[in-house]
């Protein structure tokens, strides 16, 4: 099957790219630079140029393809909410260019999306407000349309080396203030996939996903903030410090209140009905082996 990837050139997307051609496909990848063209072609990608904003790019691309993998995101926490709106109006865009078409769309949504301090599951509707709700919503009422569509809910830490997302900026804070920290007792607790294991269920998905599916991209269900700090304190050789809430909001900035989030997550329904079984490292030994270089 030919496959537009948007995002192909990002740190999951990239990923998907290259599983997705080694299973046989071909890919339709979306660049928004020359940089971002030139490393498709050198993978043997054929390259769409184009961007989020772009709705009319975003949809030649769909229709162009046997179905879409949707996994790019704008990651300017500044702009946290303007970007959720870009992406609902992409999601919309693409879901109405397959409509009646029976084509394969999943798009990437976050596990952070459901209740907070609870079991998360594939079942779970999306909490009052959550980030990437609407574009959930439009992945539901798509299959209800003709599309194959699902919905990925990724772990807050997709990580492997070369990780530039959350853990790193956690390290970063640490650097900076001479010490890593969590927030009261740190129990609080977050899922964690690995880099490559998300690759392998956006696949699985994409071959094999149910109409109006929610998928959870979670391999480990939670693990405790504390217990992050503490492979981060001894990683960079730094004392590990419990803050308040107070304190916490002056210590990480506009990431306190991640630091503060208790999502665990469960994937079993995911597990069950695709096959999926993650294999790679855990966290906390991935952390250990690639992170502090």
């Amino acid at each position: 099957m030919r496959v537009f990837v948007t995002g192909a050139t990002g740190w999951v997307g990239s990923t998907v790219t290259r599983d997705l051609r080694a299973a046989g496909h071909t890919v339709l990848g979306m660049a928004r630079s020359d940089a971002g063209a030139e490393a498709l072609r050198a993978e043997g990608v054929e390259v769409h140029r184009g961007e989020l904003t772009d709705i009319e790019s975003l949809v030649a691309g769909a229709k162009a393809c046997d179905g879409v993998i949707h996994t790019a995101f704008i990651h300017d926490f500044s702009k946290f909410a303007e970007n959720i709106e870009i992406d609902r109006r992409a999601v919309e865009a693409m879901a109405a260019a397959l409509e009646r078409t029976g084509k394969p769309f999943v798009i990437s949504s976050g596990a952070a999306i459901i209740a907070n301090g609870k079991l998360g599951v594939e079942t779970d509707e999306p909490g009052p407000g959550a980030m990437r709700g609407a574009s959930e919503d439009i992945v539901r009422e798509a299959a209800g349309r003709g599309v194959r569509s699902s919905a990925i809910r990724l772990s807050p830490t997709v990580h492997g080396a070369g990780d530039h997302g959350f853990v790193p900026q956690l390290i970063a804070i640490a650097r900076a203030k001479g010490f890593a920290a969590y927030v009261g007792d740190g129990a609080n607790r977050w899922p964690a996939v690995h880099r490559l294991d998300a690759a392998r269920l956006y696949c699985l998905a994409f071959e094999k996903g149910a109409p109006g599916a929610r998928y959870h991209g979670v391999a480990e269900e939670g693990i405790a903030m504390r217990a992050i700090a503490e492979t981060i304190g001894a990683g960079l050789g730094l004392p590990v410090r419990s803050l308040t809430p107070e304190e916490a909001a002056a210590h990480f900035g506009f990431f306190a209140r991640f630091a503060a989030m208790d999502l665990p997550t469960s994937s079993a329904i995911t597990r069950e009905a695709l096959g999926w079984l993650p294999r790679e490292p855990e966290l906390l030994a991935d952390m250990k082996a690639n992170y502090f270089g």
